[in-house]
């Protein structure tokens, strides 16, 4: 009987230590695990190369390019052979299709992105890297949920939302790194991405290289790998419509 009171009260000691936690300190944590808040203030530009693969013809590549001195994102979706543009730069937001057959030159149709999808892809523009980074000037507003058990690791969850958009964050308690990222847009598509491994990056911080993917809409899982390099040299032309 006595034994069973102090495993209680253990594990009721364990429950208050994990909500006694604010957000910024889960946040701060994996900034910690990952390379240091001095590398994270360090970083400027971005090139990231993802491969999403389900073993089908929807299999589909991303190349992202950022800038954030510059307020720009440069992002490319290849799929079928077939690469489709798109870009922000200050005010200046863009759609380049491509026309044509894929076994001949490239050309492009270029239009103005809407509003709405300008503004998406500012909010990607940091979030690509961790989607709280700048999280009280964007809007955001950060609430712990609660601890709970994920994929057999305890993690804790942080929600954060605003400006139409929620992010659900797992955090594992023991590493302090982002397990799992749960994004539901405004659309209500939920987007479910779970990081099964991170690696070390040249810059020195650590990146997930591998993934798993799921969209609510499409209802398939996709396997992600990743390379990332931090503070390259972007080609100019990379960033003008």
């Amino acid at each position: 009987m006595k034994n069973t009171a102090i495993k209680i009260l253990s594990l009721i000691f364990i429950s208050l230590g994990t909500f006694a936690q604010t957000a910024d300190e889960i946040f701060n944590k994996h900034i910690e695990a990952t390379g240091g808040k001095a590398l994270w203030d360090g970083i400027s530009t971005y090139s990231i190369k993802q491969a999403y693969r389900g073993n089908s013809a929807a299999d589909y590549d991303i190349d992202l390019k950022g800038s954030f001195s510059e307020a720009a994102l440069y992002k490319a979706k290849t799929i079928l052979k077939r690469t489709f543009i798109f870009g922000i730069k200050g005010q200046d937001g863009w759609r380049k299709v491509p026309l044509g057959s894929s076994d001949k030159a490239t050309q492009y149709e270029t239009n103005d992105l809407s509003e709405k999808e300008q503004e998406n892809m500012r909010r990607e523009l940091k979030e690509n890297l961790l989607p709280f980074i700048d999280y009280q000037t964007k809007g955001y507003i950060a609430t712990v949920v609660g601890s709970e058990t994920l994929n057999g690791a305890k993690v804790t969850q942080v929600e954060l939302s605003g400006k139409g958009v929620k992010y659900n964050l797992y955090f594992d308690e023991t590493t302090g790194l982002l397990t799992r990222k749960k994004l539901t847009l405004s659309t209500g598509e939920v987007i479910t991405e779970d990081y099964v491994k991170y690696v070390d990056t040249a810059y020195g911080i650590k990146f997930p290289s591998e993934s798993t993917y799921l969209s609510s809409i499409d209802k398939r899982t996709l396997k992600v790998t990743t390379s990332a390099i931090i503070n390259d040299k972007i080609a100019p032309e990379y960033l003008v419509k």
